[in-house]
């Protein structure tokens, strides 16, 4: 399939105002609306979903990234190997949070390995590691042992120490906040699971919300948040390129808000 192809209908903030926001902190930024894009798959893939906007957008959404070839959990290893390679040495692979490079091989649960992060905490709705959410790609990233044990399955949200090994990410009892970089990744994961599982096959209607401490309830905060980390960290060479790994190799589903990230704020 061909690489998605971006065109951007907006051009980008000015660089006066954007050295103006560079002084604000994170928790005072109040980002502008992502640009309107076009990709290769609007007149194919999102035929059905260009358009339209709230309820509409999302179920429309929902029908399309539904359909999709599931992997095993065992299976997940060998994927990420490919998903997330490092693209200037092969060998490795980008890890989630800490942005390390690290070596495919450094696969477990050891110190120094890298394991299989669930963006979406699995306890968070109780899917586990069953086939379907618990196994989806397109939530599930390379990630340090300790840095992933760290996290758990806190709800994201702004603030916190600084978390050792995590590359700038930061946590306190109740909330992860990623690094600048993987803000926008975290985001926009969170927001495909919430469309892709809606409760319709058997798992439980996964939803964002306003609170951290969610617990095993199937939610997870914070969506104003994640909304802010969506605009503030645009999808990147890498990640799109994941997503198209995923749509051509593994599931044949695309996550809609790496390739239109306005869709976060036509939807919530």
């Amino acid at each position: 399939m061909p690489a998605t192809t971006r065109i951007h209908r907006w051009k980008p903030i000015a660089l006066a105002t954007a050295a103006t926001l560079a002084g604000l902190t994170a928790s005072t930024l109040t980002a502008t609306p992502a640009a309107a894009t076009t990709t290769a798959y609007d007149t194919t893939y999102y035929k059905n979903a260009v358009g339209k906007t709230g309820a509409g957008l999302k179920s429309s959404l929902h029908t399309i990234i539904s359909s999709q070839t599931k992997i095993s959990y065992s299976a997940v290893w060998n994927a990420l190997k490919v998903t997330d390679q490092d693209p200037n040495n092969s060998n490795n692979v980008i890890l989630l949070y800490s942005g390390v490079s690290r070596s495919k091989s450094l696969n477990g649960g050891d110190l120094g390995d890298w394991n299989r992060e669930h963006t979406w905490a699995k306890s968070h709705g109780d899917f586990g590691e069953t086939t379907g959410p618990g196994t989806d790609l397109h939530h599930l990233r390379p990630a340090d042992v300790q840095v992933n044990s760290v996290r758990g399955n806190k709800d994201f949200d702004n603030g916190g120490s600084t978390v050792s090994g995590g590359g700038g990410s930061l946590t306190d009892s109740d909330s992860f906040e990623p690094r600048d970089a993987d803000k926008g990744d975290v985001a926009r994961m969170i927001l495909y699971m919430a469309v892709r599982y809606d409760g319709g096959d058997g798992f439980a209607d996964l939803e964002p919300n306003e609170k951290v401490n969610n617990g095993s309830n199937p939610y997870m905060g914070k969506l104003s948040v994640l909304k802010q980390w969506n605009e503030q960290d645009p999808p990147s060479a890498f990640e799109e390129k994941r997503n198209q790994v995923i749509y051509d190799t593994y599931q044949h589903n695309r996550n809609p808000f790496i390739d239109h990230p306005e869709w976060v704020e036509a939807i919530w």
